[in-house]
């Protein structure tokens, strides 16, 4: 397909998705919940919906930057009357968007200083031995330095070595062990991205969300890890034999890339004062948000930590904007206004009555909205799956009686598990950019990790979450 027919289809959607929201902001009102608030005008459920059907096709289609769609989130909700202009943008600041923000301002400080390249250096040092230790190396690495960073980060961190490696030892375009290398960092990266809050966008969104629908409900950060990590461990060693078991070795000896990776660790030397500081303020911050981020707050304990890194001259201001990803966090606030917009008029709870019946088994809603997340982030940004995805979760769990815990960790992880196109999250794009592979091997290669990760996925639920640790779940 040539790249106007795909911008055609884009323009169709979107097309379909304005005349539908046109038609429901201007026509009579047919979504009418029960219950509004004095002040909301009745015709705000309608016109809610309306906007979340324009913004969900922009989000899927990515026709348009996703912050532009948050801006035009904000901007509707008021215009149509459906928030307050002074609520819809209080919104944009909630507690998600500075959490983010202070994990990018500590990555960014990791990435300046050197230490997490030291942090990598040292890692592979200990899978350099054998081809098949150091593809184990590679993919290990990645999923524990995603637990600790934004994944898209820990994927550009560790690009340039892998590409170091490929050169070191000659490896033509297309070679089976490049392949092997550069899957492996991706798959790495994403798996561990879902470990912790850390990972990449879409978690501290969903936080966001389900403080907006629910206030009083909370996931600290000990538990959301307790509860991801099973997957992580499990997809980790599934991706590790899924390299192994479908691409077949086309080289014997890495002594090169060792020899290589011994000279990078020797030229490190002594860790830096910079380096130092950060190692202990980036421990402290995690055992904050570990002990202290239920009360607390986890966007207080970033902020204070972002904060202390220039105290301490980690890093200057410079160097560290031009790691925070702006557009993210703009999206963030158009996509909790929604859903807290959303939530206030009850229209997908509304919706969800329609179509739900008290009668449906919850298991079986809350393995649907997992399968729907999995396979809806192959196709857009995670984060825009969440933003789509979590306020109908939210309402058919309401009406089926799948607790708001249980539908968060139910949208939001699998939502992170997007393995096999470049579009599904950035470290696909990443290793995609390497060219030792193409779209069509990515997917011949990896589908057997996504069908495998789904059934993890639904296993975790049953088993862990609903039987272990049961998580308010029916």
């Amino acid at each position: 397909m040539s790249r106007k027919q795909k911008l055609a289809i884009k323009f169709a959607i979107v097309g379909c998705a304005v005349a539908v929201g046109t038609w429901m902001t201007l026509g009579p009102s047919v979504i009418t919940p029960e219950g509004l608030p004095a002040d909301m005008a009745p015709e705000a459920p309608q016109r809610c919906v309306a906007v979340f059907l324009v913004c969900m096709s922009l989000w899927f289609t990515n026709l348009i930057p996703l912050a532009a769609t948050g801006l035009l989130a904000i901007a509707l909700l008021p215009l149509l009357d459906v928030l307050p202009k002074d609520e819809a943008f209080s919104l944009f600041g909630n507690s998600a968007v500075f959490f983010m923000l202070g994990v990018f301002l500590l990555s960014a400080a990791m990435i300046s200083t050197g230490l997490s390249k030291r942090i990598t250096l040292l890692f592979l040092q200990r899978f350099d031995r054998s081809p098949t230790r150091l593809v184990v190396g590679v993919t290990v690495s990645a999923s524990f330095l995603a637990l600790w960073m934004p994944e898209h980060a820990v994927a550009a961190m560790i690009f340039p070595i892998v590409v170091e490696i490929i050169d070191t030892l000659d490896l033509k375009q297309g070679a089976n062990y490049a392949k092997k290398l550069f899957l492996g960092l991706a798959w790495g990266s994403i798996i561990g991205g879902v470990g912790t809050f850390l990972g990449g966008a879409r978690a501290p969104l969903a936080l966001s969300l389900l403080h907006e629908a629910y206030p009083t409900v909370q996931i600290s950060f000990l538990s959301w890890m307790i509860a991801a990590l099973p997957i992580v461990l499990i997809m980790t060693a599934l991706a590790v034999w899924t390299l192994c078991a479908r691409i077949p070795h086309d080289i014997e000896d890495i002594k090169p890339a060792t020899r290589m990776l011994d000279q990078r660790v020797r030229r490190l030397g002594p860790m830096s004062g910079r380096e130092l500081r950060l190692a202990a303020l980036g421990i402290a911050t995690i055992a904050a948000w570990i002990s202290m981020g239920h009360t607390v707050g986890l966007a207080v304990i970033a902020m204070v930590s972002a904060v202390i890194l220039f105290l301490l001259r980690v890093i200057d201001w410079k160097a560290a904007q031009d790691y925070a990803n702006w557009g993210v966090l703009v999206m963030y606030g158009g996509a909790v206004a929604l859903g807290a917009a959303l939530t206030e008029t009850k229209a997908m709870e509304w919706l969800a009555h329609q179509v739900i019946s008290p009668q449906t088994p919850p298991l079986f809603i809350v393995l649907t909205i997992a399968t729907v997340a999995i396979v809806l982030t192959e196709g857009i940004s995670n984060a825009a799956a969440v933003a789509i995805l979590l306020p109908i979760g939210y309402s058919l769990g309401d009406t089926a009686g799948v607790g708001p815990v249980m539908m968060t960790l139910a949208v939001t992880i699998p939502a992170g598990l997007a393995f096999l196109l470049p579009v599904g999250s950035p470290p696909n794009a990443i290793s995609f950019s390497a060219g030792h592979y193409s779209i069509r091997q990515a997917v011949q290669i990896g589908w057997p990790l996504t069908v495998t990760g789904l059934a993890v996925v639904f296993a975790v639920i049953v088993a862990w979450w609903g039987i272990v640790l049961k998580v308010n779940a029916w």
